[in-house]
C-alpha cells in the first residue's frame, strides 16, 4: 500500500502552506528539494536551517489573515470590527462580536489550517532520522508542535492528535480526547523543555519559551476543565514561572513601548518572539486595520488602510489618571500630519471620537473609536508590516505569577502581598510622573473590575437623534477583577484578551466573563459552549471522523 502524507487538515491545509521558507533563513548555498536524502551528512548549519518551515508556520498562525491576532481579541470586551458605514467590513466581524459562531466562518478555519501546517511541518522535519539525531533541534520542533496543538487545543478542544508524518492510503484522524491532548502536551513540554537551550535570541524557542508555554497550559487548566479543578496546577504554574524569573536572563524594558518597536531585539522582556522583515517576511497588518485612509499623513505610511477596527469606551474608561499605555496605545482626536497640519477628511478636520454608535445598528461611522497606534509606524513603511511580534513577555511572567498567587492564598512561602507587588513592579514604568499610583494592593486586585461591563449602543444615525440602548451590569462581581483589569491594559491587542475572560469568572457562579457578561452589542449567554469554537465546515466535510462540538450545527 502507497504511503502518503499526513492529512489532518485535508485539500490544501497541509504540507505545502507549512513548509515554505520564508524570513530570514539564508538558504543560497544549499537548496533542498525535499527534506536530507539518507545520504547527506548534515552540519550544524543546516540542521538549524530545518527549523526554517516550523518557524515560517508559526508567522502565518499568528499574523495570517484572521489569524491569532485576529480570533483572540475580536470576540473579546475590548476590541472589534463593526460594519463602518461607508467603508464597509462588518459581516463575519459582527458574528465574532456577538458571540454567533458558526462553523463557516474564516476565522476558524484558517486558525485550524494555519496551525495544523504547523504541526505537519514538524511531524516531517522530525520523520528525518539524520534531523532528529539532534538533541537540541529535535527538541526545539517538538516544543514547536507542543506550542501548534496548544494553539488548537485552546481554541477548538476536540481535535486530532497525530505525531507522525506518513501514514497509509486512506487514512483520516481522529478527535482525541480533551485530557489526552492536555496530558500530550503538558508529557511532551515536560520532556524537551530543559533540552532546547540557554540561547534567548529572538526568534528562537529556548527552553524558557518552553517552560513558559507549559506555564500557560497550567494556568489555563481550571478554565479548560471547570468540572476537574485543581489547584495544583497553578503550584505547578508558579514553578514554571520560577525558572524563567530566577533564571535572571530577563528583565522589564524601561518603556512600554520598548516591546512594540519594529525591531524588538533589544528588549530584555522578551522571552520568545516572532521576528519579521522588510520584503522577506511581513505580515504585522494593525496599522491597515485600525487607521483611516487620511490619518496615514500622521507617519506617511505607505500601505493601505480603511479604519475597520473599533476599541470599545467601556474598557477605554478603565485605564487610571498617569497610565501611560493610554496615550502609547491609542489615539484619539483631532489629527495632524507630520508637518503639523490638521488631517482633513471632506473638507472636515480627522478627528478620532471615543464614542461609538453600534456594530451593525446602524454600525460605526468613519471617524468613530479611537485608534491603536501600539505597534511602531514608521514614516515611508507599508505601515506595521515588519514589526516583530513579542509572543511571551517576562511582564507576563510575572503578571501570571500574581495571578497564581492570588488564587492559591500564598505559595512556598510567598504570599499576596508578594502577588501585589509583582503587579506593581510591572506597572511602575507607566507611573513615572507619579510612581505612587503605580502601587496596588492585593485587596484592590481581589476586587471588582472597574468595566462597566453591560449592553450599550446607539442605535440613532450620525446628525440625528440619539437612541441608547443600555443595560448595565458592572464589573463589582468578577472574581481578581482589579487583576484582570490590569491584564487588560497591559496585554491589549497581544492575542491575550480571549484566554483571560474565559479564565476570569462571576463570583457565585460557573460563569466566566467570556460568556457570562455583555459589552458594547454583546449580550449575555445561556451557557459557555462558545469557550471554545466550532470545528471549521471544511475540515469536518473533508474527515467524516469529525464530530461537531457541542453546541454547534453546520454552517449557515
Amino acid at each position: 500500500m502507497k504511503a502518503i502524507y499526513n492529512k489532518i487538515i485535508v485539500s490544501a491545509m497541509v504540507g505545502a502552506a507549512g513548509l515554505t521558507i520564508g524570513g530570514c533563513t539564508d538558504l543560497d548555498e544549499t537548496i533542498y528539494s525535499r527534506l536530507a536524502s539518507e545520504k547527506y551528512e548534515f552540519t550544524d548549519a543546516d540542521l538549524e536551517a530545518t527549523i526554517a518551515p516550523v518557524y515560517s508556520s508559526l508567522r502565518d498562525v499568528y499574523w495570517g489573515w484572521f489569524g491569532m491576532a485576529d480570533i483572540m481579541d475580536e470576540s473579546s470586551d475590548v476590541w472589534g470590527v463593526p460594519n463602518r458605514i461607508g467603508i464597509g467590513w462588518g459581516d463575519l466581524y459582527i458574528s465574532m462580536h456577538k458571540h454567533e459562531f458558526n462553523a463557516g466562518i474564516g476565522h476558524f478555519s484558517v486558525n485550524w489550517s494555519n496551525n495544523y501546517a504547523g504541526v505537519n511541518a514538524c511531524n516531517q522535519i522530525l520523520a528525518n532520522e539524520q534531523v532528529a539525531s539532534s538533541e537540541l533541534i529535535k527538541a526545539q520542533v517538538r516544543a514547536y508542535r507542543a506550542m501548534y496543538y496548544y494553539n488548537l487545543f485552546d481554541l477548538f478542544r476536540n481535535i486530532p492528535l497525530d505525531t507522525t508524518f506518513v501514514h497509509p492510503d486512506g487514512w483520516t484522524p481522529e478527535q482525541a480526547a480533551p485530557e489526552v491532548t492536555y496530558k500530550w502536551i503538558e508529557s511532551e513540554l515536560k520532556e524537551v523543555a530543559d533540552q532546547c537551550g540557554d540561547d534567548i535570541s529572538l526568534g528562537k524557542l529556548s527552553k524558557y519559551a518552553a517552560y513558559m508555554q507549559l506555564a500557560k497550559l497550567y494556568l489555563n487548566h481550571d478554565a479548560w476543565f471547570p468540572n476537574n479543578k485543581d489547584n495544583s496546577y497553578y503550584q505547578k504554574c508558579i514553578d514554571c514561572l520560577n525558572v524563567i524569573i530566577n533564571s535572571g536572563k530577563f528583565a522589564l524594558a524601561t518603556n512600554y513601548s520598548d516591546n512594540f518597536l519594529e525591531d524588538i531585539s533589544a528588549s530584555p522582556e522578551i522571552i520568545f518572539g516572532i521576528v519579521f522583515e522588510n520584503k522577506y517576511a511581513g505580515g504585522n497588518f494593525m496599522a491597515n486595520l485600525w487607521i483611516h485612509n487620511a490619518g496615514r499623513a500622521r507617519w506617511n505610511f505607505s500601505g493601505w488602510a480603511t479604519g475597520g477596527g473599533i476599541v470599545f469606551p467601556q474598557f477605554l474608561d478603565i485605564y487610571e489618571d498617569g497610565d501611560t499605555r493610554l496615550e502609547n496605545t491609542w489615539a484619539g482626536g483631532p489629527q495632524y500630519a507630520m508637518d503639523g497640519s490638521p488631517i482633513l477628511l471632506d473638507g472636515e478636520p480627522l478627528d478620532y471620537t471615543r464614542e461609538l454608535h453600534s456594530i451593525d445598528n446602524p454600525g460605526c461611522y468613519p471617524m468613530e473609536s479611537w485608534r491603536l497606534i501600539k505597534y511602531e509606524i514608521k514614516s515611508g513603511d507599508y505601515g506595521t508590516s515588519y514589526d516583530d511580534v513579542p509572543y511571551y513577555r517576562y511582564a507576563d511572567a510575572l503578571l501570571m505569577k500574581a495571578e497564581c498567587l492570588l488564587r492559591l492564598g500564598g505559595y512556598n512561602g510567598e504570599t499576596e502581598d508578594d502577588a501585589a507587588a509583582l503587579v506593581t513592579q510591572v506597572r511602575a514604568r507607566n507611573f513615572k510622573a507619579d510612581p505612587s499610583k503605580a502601587k496596588v494592593t492585593a485587596a484592590q486586585l481581589k476586587g471588582g473590575s472597574k468595566y462597566n461591563y453591560g449592553h450599550r449602543e446607539n442605535t440613532g444615525e450620525l446628525g440625528g437623534a440619539d437612541n441608547w440602548v443600555e443595560n448595565y451590569q458592572g464589573g463589582d462581581d468578577i472574581e481578581l477583577g482589579g487583576l484582570l483589569d490590569e491584564l487588560a491594559r497591559e496585554f491589549v491587542c497581544e492575542a491575550h484578551r480571549r484566554d483571560d475572560i474565559i479564565r476570569f469568572t462571576i463570583k457565585g457562579t460557573n460563569m466566566n466573563v467570556y460568556c457570562g457578561k455583555s459589552w458594547f452589542c454583546k449580550d449575555p449567554e445561556a451557557d459557555r459552549h462558545t469557550d471554545i469554537f466550532p470545528i471549521p465546515q471544511d475540515a469536518l466535510d473533508g474527515n467524516p471522523k469529525l464530530k461537531q462540538n457541542p453546541g454547534y450545527t453546520a454552517a449557515n
